[in-house]
């Protein structure tokens, strides 16, 4: 079954892992380091449309970090973005140039995370003379929603075409390069993930990951650390489809030890989910049983029963040849579901 992830460092994705957010703990294993593409390496990124990240990551902790503009978190609701809109459409009546271009890229963004692709599409489309002389930020945010109308967790596989993925692939390195020249860690992070939507094969994803992590840990930005529980989640799951279920299950126990850290408790929840669905994939079934039936209680508990963990407790008691509980639970995930 597809995880659960986070897409930003402030949000989580039922469906998908955060190649994205919208979207992640310690340094990477000896193993991981030693098999995978590091782009601090100095190993050029894929299709020679960007330049390397090596004196990007190797200068990521000398920098400052950069005045932004307005803070987006408190506007945001990534589980109602329709919301998210109406929020970004009040703060315009009183933004001053910069800030109204940023907020507009966000009314785009969320026209994208409800599928409304030509809508967002209308929305840049109509900032896009102004932008070239805007903040460096605006730029950046400009250019990432360009692309993300193009390619993104939301998106059906029908519409990731060649061409849409090259538009795609384009506005995210336009973003990257932007916001490396203007020292935007936390944006640099989030082109960089975005291109896991571009190039979808598993190795591919974890090369782009790691390029991610590598950033986060070499920035001193709280905007860019933000991003490495989420990042880390993205890693994980690249890795579990490579069948590399020990490295995924560390990748996501470090990100789970950095959520417990916070106070976002839907976060901290996906991430228990996480670690117990690859404790089943190494089959280390008792382990993973024990973390689900918490997660049922903890969902129970505040009303909002989850199919995910019921899916899981399917599968479980379904291996241990009790069928009556798997029915239960299979029970249970269609209920949950049709919510």
């Amino acid at each position: 079954m597809p995880p659960r992830a986070a897409s930003r460092p402030s949000s989580t994705c039922r469906t998908r892992p955060c190649w994205h957010s919208r979207a992640t703990t310690s340094a990477r294993s000896p193993s991981t380091r030693s098999n995978t593409p590091n782009a601090c390496a100095g190993r050029p990124l894929q299709n020679g449309g960007m330049r390397t990240l090596a004196a990007f990551c190797l200068c990521m902790g000398l920098w400052a970090t950069p005045a932004q503009a307005i803070d987006l978190a408190p506007l945001w609701d990534f589980a109602r973005p329709e919301v998210s809109e109406q929020r970004f459409r009040a703060a315009l009546a009183d933004a001053p140039g910069a800030d109204a271009l940023i907020l507009l890229t966000q009314i785009a963004r969320s026209q994208g995370l409800r599928q409304d692709f030509d809508g967002a599409r209308l929305t840049l489309q109509a900032i896009a003379g102004r932008v070239g002389t805007a903040s460096a930020e605006a730029q950046v945010r400009y250019h990432l929603e360009r692309g993300r109308t193009y390619a993104s967790a939301t998106h059906p596989p029908p519409l990731l075409t060649p061409e849409a993925l090259q538009q795609a692939r384009q506005a995210f390195e336009r973003a990257f390069e932007l916001a490396r020249a203007a020292q935007l860690d936390g944006l640099a992070i989030d082109a960089i993930h975005m291109f896991a939507f571009v190039d979808q094969a598993p190795a591919d994803q974890l090369k782009w990951g790691l390029a991610a992590l590598d950033v986060s840990l070499g920035s001193q930005q709280p905007q860019a650390r933000r991003w490495e529980p989420s990042i880390r989640n993205n890693v994980g799951y690249a890795l579990h489809q490579l069948g590399r279920y020990d490295e995924a299950l560390s990748q996501f126990q470090q990100a789970l030890a950095l959520r417990e850290q916070g106070t976002n408790r839907q976060a901290t929840f996906v991430a228990k989910w996480m670690v117990a669905w690859t404790l089943r994939s190494l089959g280390r079934n008792d382990e993973a049983l024990r973390i689900q039936l918490q997660l049922e209680q903890q969902a129970d508990a505040s009303g909002t029963p989850d199919p995910h963990v019921f899916e899981e407790l399917e599968a479980l008691y379904r291996g241990q040849g009790d069928q009556a509980k798997a029915q239960h639970y299979a029970q249970r995930q269609a209920e949950a579901s049709r919510r």
